[in-house]
């Protein structure tokens, strides 16, 4: 099948993939988490490697920033047989109860992107695979860390999000913004949706797990440090997640609460 953005072959992805956006810190993942890593692709300065995590196959690939490359991303992965994708990213906080530091683990994302309209009619719902909800679930409470599980925001545009009132839509921005958070959205961030979506249009299995980098009402934010520390320890807990789901030998991903 063909691979020409990421320019790889069958058999040099593991069937597990960690999907950070950034391509540093795809390169930081397999260095200080991947043993015997190799780089399996740069094309486009999107890094991606294969090694191995106590002693099972693991890749990490970035996916760049937002939905169009994470689709082409999943949809190349896919053709070349990895059977689950993990985002590993960072997001906004938007409720009073998600601060800066803390994980959430996407269960579900709001639509608000172009990308996954192009597969699927907006009635259908962007969710991530029961399964992989789960396994990162029990990750994240045996290393002791703050989490929360629910849906999180998918956007286009950085900068609607964080200057809204400079733009000519500030009023659907605002409003929608603001429904959001009245719903329950426990952050903001850019390429879950279109994961989920084409995962499940794939029949992949999904995850997401991000890292509350900034909350823009409280004017809070990592610092360098307290970043890595926490990128540190999400990647521990997908990690750990990916294991347990070795181990209980589930062979097809969970959606929806069935398996299909």
């Amino acid at each position: 099948m063909p691979t020409p953005h990421i320019e790889a072959q069958a058999g040099e992805f593991a069937e597990t993939v960690l999907m950070p956006g950034d391509p540093l810190r795809a390169k930081f993942i397999a260095e200080n988490f991947l043993d015997d890593a190799k780089c399996i692709t740069q094309v486009r300065n999107m890094f991606g490697y294969t090694g191995t995590y106590k002693g099972r196959p693991v890749s990490v690939m970035s996916t760049g920033m937002g939905c169009p490359s994470t689709a082409i991303g999943v949809e190349e992965l896919a053709n070349i047989g990895v059977k689950t994708m993990i985002r590993l990213g960072t997001s906004g906080a938007m409720q009073e109860h998600t601060r800066v530091g803390d994980l959430v683990i996407a269960n579900g994302a709001v639509r608000q992107e172009g990308t996954s309209l192009e597969y699927m009619p907006i009635e259908y719902p962007a969710v991530g695979s029961a399964d992989m909800v789960f396994a990162l679930e029990q990750a994240a409470k045996d290393k002791g860390s703050t989490y929360h599980i629910g849906i999180v925001q998918t956007k286009d545009s950085f900068y609607g999000q964080h200057a809204p009132d400079s733009k000519p839509v500030s009023y659907d921005l605002n409003q929608k913004w603001e429904a959001w958070v009245r719903g329950g959205v426990l952050c903001s961030e850019m390429e879950v949706s279109a994961l989920f979506v084409v995962g499940n249009y794939r029949r992949v299995r999904t995850g997401a797990l991000l890292v509350i980098y900034g909350d823009q009402s409280r004017k809070e934010a990592l610092n360098k440090d307290t970043y890595l520390d926490a990128v540190s320890n999400a990647t521990n807990i997908i990690l750990e997640s990916s294991l347990t789901l070795s181990l209980i030998h589930i062979s097809e991903p969970t959606r929806l609460g069935m398996i299909s």
